[in-house]
């Protein structure tokens, strides 16, 4: 499912235009994005958790060049846990 494909899907659930939906989707993913650079978690019950979590330091391969190995850096990065809620619907 794409981006329209969602947009499209919530202005038909809630009978809103899709612009609107659009914008109800652009703002969601903004105020979570926002709250993660800050280092916060981001819960809806019953769906699941945005977290960012911290990625240690490796060593790598090159893919061009096997023999080469290349540091990876630590860095932080988004991570989402699924609720209970959304976990049975697939199951």
């Amino acid at each position: 499912m794409s981006k329209q494909d969602l947009i499209a899907a919530i202005a038909d659930a809630s009978g809103i235009t899709k612009r609107a939906a659009s914008d109800a989707l652009e703002a969601l993913i903004g105020s979570i994005t926002k709250e993660l650079k800050k280092g916060n978690n981001v819960t809806v019950t019953g769906f699941g958790t945005f977290r960012v979590s911290k990625r240690a330091a490796r060593t790598g391969v090159n893919p061009r060049n096997p023999t080469q190995k290349i540091s990876i850096p630590a860095m932080k990065v988004p991570s989402f846990k699924a609720g209970k809620t959304l976990k049975d619907a697939v199951r």
